[in-house]
């Protein structure tokens, strides 16, 4: 592709995330003289309706500001997204953009809970969104993406790259398989050909901690850079990408601001799921039951960086290893990186999507510990904070709106309803896959849980003296 062909990258997903990554990348690229690529941005949602009319009105431009654990600031204006497609309920500007043959690249950020997979990854036909979208509508990625390639298909627009951009193992092939299995459900053979053909969903690897934006970062853009930007987005300083150099239909050259193409995420992914992300449920659900409101300041109070350092260290390192990174270093950048006073992340956004983030990110430490012969205890307290958590949030004591794209509020309120809660919940093959069939699972969470609320009531004395 030579620098006169224009190519479009369309991003499903108008959140923080993508605006403090993707979006960055592409734009570096621009800087660097290289303006092949532009980003077309929409929205599954019409939760992002405000967003998308502020960009809109902003040519698609907006300030990102960057802070480092040092509380060095920076401020950039991101002009990579060049179209902005508005929201409605059939998605149609969504729809005639994917298929059109310039673009070449769709990807998504839907979080870990939008893709809808049960705990063995295969498509939850039950949820409500999910049958609807089977009928024909477009709620869901999968509703969406099968319209956008029905139409593709139809009007030959050609070969296209489907990008997983979220917190999700082997994202891009658990993706690929949810999609197979809607499209069969909704008997559509040709399209399935036609994709097995025309499309390729590479694996990767996302790392940026971005806060939802609150109304300082809007301040501080103002008084740096003179801008009055509705669309400001805050990230940390450390930014990292890992992709399979998979693409079908031509790329970016990524590599060339520091994207990292590789043969195989795997390793990253890895490191990545079970080191930083499930820390950082670990972190936030603690965090919240002793009161507290930030990241950095949970993981400034010794009892539970303890706990996510000992996590790690007896249960991760020992299940990855051997790994091309230094785990050990690796851990240690993370709990500086969650230790940021300047990133002010919440304990609610990062507690956020429990029911997901147990089978994905800490279920697969639980039994590969219990297959090397080793008794997880380091492990089995992040799925006991989150039980003692979800118990608040039935009696509600939680100090925010939990959030949870599969919560299923009736089931969980009849759990502690009933006689012996903690035996249903190591019970759930939904969260423990293999292990909810073991009785020594259910003693060691059972002792787990207890460890827990004893903690708790250690940090309630110690506030009363």
């Amino acid at each position: 592709m030579n620098n006169s062909q224009q190519a479009v990258w369309m991003h499903i997903g108008a959140g923080s995330f993508h605006r403090a990554h993707q979006a960055v990348y592409l734009h570096r690229l621009i800087q660097a003289g290289d303006t092949r690529w532009s980003i077309a941005l929409g929205n599954i949602r019409d939760d992002a309706t405000p967003l998308l009319n502020h960009l809109a009105t902003q040519n698609g431009e907006y300030v990102l500001e960057t802070v480092t654990p040092a509380g060095e600031r920076a401020y950039e204006t991101i002009t990579s997204i060049k179209k902005i497609l508005p929201w409605d309920a059939e998605l149609s500007q969504l729809i005639a953009q994917g298929e059109k043959a310039e673009t070449k690249v769709i990807s998504f950020t839907v979080t870990e809970s939008g893709y809808y997979l049960d705990h063995q990854f295969n498509l939850d036909q039950n949820n409500s969104d999910i049958r609807a979208d089977l009928q024909g509508e477009c709620r869901t990625i999968y509703g969406a993406i099968s319209h956008i390639l029905q139409h593709r298909q139809h009007n030959k627009g050609g070969p296209v790259t489907l990008l997983n951009c979220d917190n999700l193992r082997h994202n891009g092939d658990r993706f690929h398989h949810g999609l197979t299995q809607f499209l069969t459900l909704r008997n559509k053979p040709e399209l399935l050909q036609w994709i097995a053909k025309n499309t390729r969903s590479p694996n990767t690897m996302v790392d940026r901690i971005t806060p939802r934006p609150s109304s300082e970062v809007a301040v501080r853009v103002k008084q740096q850079t003179g801008k009055e930007d509705q669309a400001a987005v805050m990230a940390e300083s450390f930014i990292q990408w890992v992709i399979e150099d998979l693409f079908i239909a031509g790329r970016p050259d990524l590599e060339q601001v520091e994207v990292q193409m590789v043969e195989s995420v795997l390793p990253y992914e890895e490191a990545k799921i079970r080191i930083l992300n499930a820390s950082h449920s670990c972190i936030a659900w603690a965090g919240t039951l002793i009161g507290q409101q930030y990241i950095h300041e949970s993981t400034q109070t010794e009892a539970i960086c303890q706990m996510a350092y000992r996590y790690v260290t007896e249960d991760v390192i020992p299940s990855l290893t051997p790994s091309p990174l230094d785990l050990n270093a690796y851990r240690d950048v993370v709990l500086e990186r969650f230790g940021n006073p300047y990133i002010q992340d919440t304990n609610q956004r990062v507690a956020a999507d429990g029911f997901s983030k147990i089978p994905g990110f800490i279920t697969p430490t639980l039994i590969e510990c219990y297959q090397r012969g080793e008794v997880p205890k380091a492990t089995s307290m992040l799925p006991a904070l989150f039980f003692v958590f979800m118990q608040r949030w039935v009696a509600n004591q939680l100090p925010y709106t939990y959030q949870d794209g599969i919560l299923d509020a009736q089931a969980v309120q009849q759990l502690f309803a009933a006689k012996d809660p903690v035996a249903l919940y190591a019970r759930d093959s939904k969260l423990f896959a293999t292990l909810a069939d073991k009785p020594e699972f259910e003693k060691l969470l059972r002792q787990s849980i207890d460890d827990v609320n004893q903690w708790l009531a250690s940090v309630k004395v110690s506030e009363q003296e």
